[in-house]
C-alpha cells in the first residue's frame, strides 16, 4: 500500500500539516483544523459545517464569519488533499527537553556522525522529501536496540561539530536526519520526529529518544512544538 503523502496534527491551537509530496507545511488554526474530521464533499459536509458554525457562535463567534471561513478553508483544504488520505497521528505526550548535551562522543559515535551527516545533507539535497523519509524508515529497521539519553546526546553533539564544518545549511532538518541515520549504524535507535509551531509559525525537525528531546535550544522552553511525522522503529 502507499504511504499517505499527507500528515496532520492536532493540537489545543489549531492543527498542522505536512505535504510530503512537496515538502509544504500548512498551519490551521482551531476552526479550519475542525475540517479535518469533516467529510470531502456533498450535503453531508455542508450539514456538517453548519453543525461547526452553530458550535463556534455559542461561543460568541460571529455566525456568517465562521462559515465563510470554513467554507474557504474546506475548498483549501480540498485542493491540498486532491483525493489522497490524511494520515493523523494520535495525541503524544509532551517529551522531556535537554537543552545542553552533556555526554562525550566515542570514536564510533564520531564516525558514524559523520558518515550520518553526509548521507543527510546528499539526501536532503538530491531527492523529494518523500523519498527522504522512505530512507529514514529503511533505516529505522535495522537491528538494534533504543539509543539512551546520553548516546543520542553525544551523537547529535559530534554532528553539529561536524555540521559546523558544512559551508551550506546544517539546521535542524539536516542535523536530527544525520543523528537519526548515525544512531541507527551503530545499532542504535531514535525517533525522528518532524513538527510544528503556532506562535510564531514555524516548522522543527528533532530527535526523541526515552521521551527525551536532546541538544534544543533554551528558548523552546516550554516545549512549543507538535510532532506530526515520526519515524520509529515499532519497538523503539
Amino acid at each position: 500500500m502507499t504511504e499517505p503523502s499527507l500528515h496532520a496534527a492536532r493540537g489545543p491551537v489549531g492543527a498542522a500539516l505536512l505535504d510530503l509530496a512537496t515538502g509544504r507545511w500548512t498551519l490551521l488554526d482551531p476552526i479550519a483544523a475542525t475540517l479535518l474530521d469533516l467529510p470531502a464533499a456533498g450535503a453531508e459536509r455542508d450539514a456538517a459545517i453548519e453543525d461547526a458554525t452553530a458550535r463556534w457562535a455559542a461561543t460568541g463567534a460571529a455566525p456568517d464569519r465562521v462559515r465563510g471561513d470554513l467554507t474557504r478553508a474546506a475548498a483549501d483544504l480540498d485542493r491540498l488533499r486532491a483525493g489522497r488520505p490524511v494520515h493523523q497521528s494520535p495525541p503524544a505526550p509532551t517529551p522531556i527537553v535537554l537543552f545542553a548535551p552533556a555526554a562525550r562522543p566515542s570514536l564510533r559515535d564520531r564516525a558514524a556522525a559523520g558518515i550520518g551527516l553526509a548521507a543527510a545533507l546528499l539526501l536532503l539535497r538530491a531527492v523529494p522529501i518523500r523519498h527522504v523519509v522512505t530512507v529514514a524508515r529503511l533505516a529505522a529497521r535495522l537491528p538494534g536496540r533504543p539509543a539512551g539519553v546520553r548516546e543520542a546526546e553525544a551523537v547529535l553533539a559530534v554532528v553539529r561539530t561536524a555540521g559546523a564544518w558544512w559551508p551550506g545549511r546544517a539546521a535542524c532538518l539536516e542535523e536530527s536526519l544525520a543523528c537519526h541515520l548515525a544512531a541507527a549504524l551503530t545499532g542504535r535507535r531514535v525517533r525522528w520526529v518532524l513538527g510544528a509551531r503556532f506562535a510564531p509559525r514555524g516548522a522543527h525537525a528533532w530527535v526523541e529518544t526515552g521521551g527525551h528531546v536532546p541538544g534544543q535550544d533554551d528558548h523552546d522552553r516550554p516545549w512549543p512544538y507538535l510532532p506530526v511525522l515520526t519515524i520509529s522503529n515499532s519497538n523503539a
